[in-house]
């Protein structure tokens, strides 16, 4: 609903700047901000798409500091076991010296009283030492009791992490896998048009088709020419099949200030302009859903040339159609790992 609030409110700034020679400066102001708001929410939905990758780091970070904790306490749980089977042999050592010690006390029972007091101090002295190692197994027995808790806790933390990383991957495998079909359609629809003021390119995970202004219009025009018009019926055609793709269309001017007395505003409003004019020519005659739809205009200020030649000037003058595979399942798979 958002979006479809975005798009309808660049739509009427559209319609208003077409308008704006017969409307009151207050209202094209006001029409003028809402253009500036819709840009920057698009631009705020580009910086989360962009977060992605860094949590899906950070993801894997928390995922190896936990079976980090876990190792450690598994290899404490050894020595603890180790350190408790040792207490239990020399109990029963000692249990075993004790009953030694008793009978020897019952044969010696009528021997004299020196003897007896002596073998009593070291019955004595043994019961002690064994109620001693009787508490200190007691106490080491609670203590793996609790690293054992403590263990299972990690473990199932360590379970949940990976499965959440393990579906992360898989959803980025598919993504990665749509794009590159998709790529291979595009550029297979549209193979009459590359060298001839076309190109594909894939990157960061996004299909970004560029046509170059001299196949879409005349110079400080809005309207789209013939050939312009069947490569982009082509690439609708493609769109159409493939529904979970949306579709960012941006208009790029050179730096070259608009002619005093145009009909266009300035070098913003012609990028604008012509992007609502390819949108308008992609959803002609076709099923596609306008909310996946959006416009915008980065007029002079997205160069892929800053140099001051005529040839640098005709390679920013273009526009940009961007292709991304729709991100709402990875963004759930995120907020349940949180």
């Amino acid at each position: 609903m958002k979006r479809i609030n975005i798009l309808t409110r660049c739509l009427l700034i559209i319609v208003g700047i077409n308008f704006c020679a017969c409307v009151p400066q207050k209202l094209f102001s006001e029409l003028e901000t809402e253009n500036n708001n819709c840009k920057s929410e698009r631009d705020q939905l580009t910086s989360e798409n962009e977060k992605i990758t860094v949590e899906l780091t950070e993801l894997k970070a928390k995922l190896d500091h936990t079976q980090g904790d876990l190792k450690h306490m598994e290899e404490q749980g050894i020595a603890n076991a180790d350190e408790l089977k040792d207490l239990k042999s020399r109990y029963d050592q000692l249990n075993d010296h004790y009953d030694e010690l008793n009978k020897t006390h019952q044969a010696l029972i009528s021997g004299s009283d020196t003897q007896t007091r002596n073998l009593m101090e070291q019955l004595e002295n043994t019961q002690q030492d064994l109620h001693q190692r009787e508490d200190q197994m007691n106490q080491l027995s609670v203590k793996l009791d609790k690293e054992r808790e403590e263990l299972d806790k990690l473990q199932k933390e360590a379970d949940q992490r990976n499965a959440s990383l393990i579906e992360l991957q898989k959803i980025l495998a598919r993504k990665d896998s749509v794009v590159d079909a998709l790529k291979q359609k595009v550029s297979a629809a549209l193979m009459g048009f590359e060298n001839q003021g076309l190109s594909i390119t894939k990157k960061n995970g996004k299909i970004y088709v560029s046509l170059d202004e001299k196949l879409l219009f005349a110079s400080g025009s809005t309207e789209v020419d013939a050939r312009g018009k069947a490569a982009l019926h082509k690439l609708a055609g493609v769109l159409e099949q493939n529904p979970d793709i949306n579709i960012t269309i941006e208009g790029h001017t050179d730096n070259v200030p608009i002619v005093p007395g145009s009909k266009f505003a300035d070098n913003w409003d012609l990028s604008v302009q012509r992007a609502t004019a390819i949108i308008r020519i992609l959803l002609d005659g076709t099923k596609i859903n306008p909310k996946r739809l959006t416009a915008s205009g980065r007029g002079e200020f997205q160069p892929v040339d800053t140099g001051k030649t005529p040839e640098a000037r005709q390679k920013n003058r273009r526009t940009e159609i961007i292709l991304t595979p729709n991100l709402d399942e990875l963004f759930n798979i995120l907020d349940q790992s949180k």
